[in-house]
């Protein structure tokens, strides 16, 4: 089976991860210290907190805004629930606006037009969704216009860029992630970026039982720190990260050429001053779930991020948040399909992808 996602860990990151079990310093340490400073250069912050998971990341973000009862939050419902999950705990709630049709990103012109009529949204939660970043121009001038943090959800986009700059660090603060899937990985892990010093110092706080020393416990918190191993590993993937980014763009124009002209699959698109970091690889397709189980019988994986939008969750509609009409998210969701794109695939991969999907439609039109 062809893997819809592998990471790509070898004897550096298992080197590493064995010199912090020798060493008995297990706990957040020297070796996450360097990890967010590394980060934090490369995506031009002045500051980075490793936190345990990107839930943990966008929960410690959130919370440290002081979001609470009352207070709303726009974001895309086509993303991965942890993103709006995060805005509940908070005691805020999400507000829904439907996204692009080519990108699968938020719509600045639908967003502005809830913006207008909602003076209770306190900021804007993009999602730089499969690594294709958000216009950043066109909402950095809402966040402006309407006095909203803007914030972003980098989980799936590291090293995307726009207008020749790293997401996450575009906006007040954003978040990453380093689960398995990700272009790079802790093994679990994420990280909260943000030139903003004050609110560096509360996210420290945050995800740290709220002390500032031992025992000395200045605000609520809880313990959402790096491991060492993890902070040890994610220094040897951040190495790499340009060598797997390379290849994921290269897998992404192998498909581009072979799949562009089949009539029935849109490719991904990449509109002008955006810099796609491919961490999935999705098409629009026509008889998607036939296509996927065609792929399955020949051993090929895929996915299918994502089956329906957020306001088409169970659990959303019983409080109240799936009384929206969101005709593009729910077209996407008929019709969204990954495929692989990972640095894991051969030539022999990649081909074999290209021609069973080339021969799908082939055979059925």
């Amino acid at each position: 089976m062809i893997p819809v996602a592998r990471p790509l860990i070898g004897a550096e990151e298992n080197n590493a991860i064995r010199e912090v079990l020798e060493s008995g310093m297990l706990a957040a340490g020297e070796r996450v210290k360097k990890f967010e400073e590394k980060f934090a250069q490369r995506v031009r912050a002045t500051e980075a907190i490793a936190t345990s998971s990107g839930t943990t990341a966008l929960q410690a973000l959130l919370f440290s805004l002081e979001l609470g009862s009352g207070d709303r939050v726009l974001t895309t419902p086509f993303t991965f629930i942890a993103t709006t999950n995060s805005i509940l705990g908070t005691g805020a709630r999400p507000v829904f606006s439907d996204i692009e049709h080519r990108t699968f990103n938020l719509d600045p012109e639908k967003a502005e037009e809830i913006l207008a009529r909602d003076s209770s949204i306190k900021a804007i939660l993009l999602v730089h969704l499969y690594g294709l970043p958000c216009n950043m121009a066109d909402f950095e001038y809402l966040a402006k216009k309407y006095e909203v943090d803007l914030l972003e959800d980098a989980a799936q986009a590291h090293d995307a860029r726009f207008a020749e700059k790293p997401v996450g660090a575009l906006g007040r603060a954003g978040i990453f992630s380093f689960y398995p899937t990700k272009n790079m990985t802790t093994g679990e892990g994420g990280m909260v970026v943000t030139s903003d010093e004050v609110l560096a110092k509360k996210i420290r706080l945050f995800i740290n039982h709220g002390a500032s020393e031992r025992y000395y416990h200045k605000q609520i918190g809880f313990n959402y720190r790096m491991t060492e191993m993890a902070g040890a590993m994610g220094l040897i993937q951040l190495n790499r990260l340009t060598e797997f980014l390379a290849s994921r763009k290269a897998n992404a124009e192998f498909f581009a050429d072979k799949l562009g002209m089949v009539p029935e699959v849109e490719i991904p698109h990449v509109p002008p001053q955006h810099s796609h970091a491919y961490n999935l690889y999705t098409l629009r397709c026509q008889r998607r779930d036939e296509l996927q189980e065609y792929l399955k019988d020949r051993d090929i994986g895929t996915g299918i991020h994502y089956p329906r939008g957020l306001h088409q969750q169970p659990y959303y509609r019983e409080i109240g948040l799936g009384e929206y009409s969101l005709p593009v998210t729910e077209k996407a969701s008929e019709e969204v399909l990954s495929i692989p794109v990972h640095p894991g695939l051969t030539e022999e991969d990649l081909e074999k992808i290209a021609e069973n999907i080339q021969k799908f439609y082939e055979t059925r039109r």
